[in-house]
């Protein structure tokens, strides 16, 4: 599936929803006096998405590839920041919504590591270089794709037709 759109992106969504629970649970009480510790683990899990989008805005693959890199380290500083939380006694109460965080960061890793995997092994460049020349190319190649699929389609049904009328013609007792 092609996404116009960095909004559109899984990963995105799942990384703006992990940065809304990061922010609801340092809301808790047990994080008041740990400025630090809040404003880091806040600020990880927005450069998550953030570094999504402005990779997917770049323009070229490689770039979106760097970004994708930097928002997969910022899912894993998370997830090391929440390993400390689930190990420092005030935060005891919060084991439960730690670890779902944890779960969410790791699920957020794998799909960006795979989805840099399939761009490390794509041709594509980007839409950056996209010169209307490459743009008329594309869509030959899109155009000549579309009639192969319509013309096996025809193909098939004529197959079928020609089956059920040897099969219709089998079935006839003979005059």
């Amino acid at each position: 599936m092609k996404y116009e759109r960095f909004e559109d992106l899984p990963v995105w969504k799942a990384a703006i929803e992990l940065a809304v629970q990061i922010f609801a649970l340092t809301e808790n009480e047990t994080f008041k006096g740990k400025g630090d510790l809040r404003n880091q683990l806040e600020r990880a899990a927005i450069s998550i998405s953030n570094n999504i989008a402005e990779g997917f805005e770049r323009g070229t693959t490689q770039e979106l590839l760097t970004f994708i890199y930097i928002a997969r380290g910022s899912a894993g500083e998370v997830r090391s920041m929440l390993h400390l939380l689930d190990r420092l006694p005030p935060f005891a109460n919060l084991k439960s919504q730690i670890s779902n965080l944890r779960g969410l960061s790791e699920n957020i890793s794998r799909q960006l590591r795979g989805w840099a995997d399939s761009l490390q092994n794509s041709e594509i460049k980007g839409q950056r270089y996209l010169n209307d020349k490459k743009k008329q190319e594309e869509q030959r190649k899109k155009d000549r794709a579309d009639a192969q699929a319509e013309f096996q389609r025809v193909r098939e049904e004529i197959i079928a037709r020609e089956m059920a009328r040897i099969q219709a013609q089998q079935q006839k007792p003979d005059e």
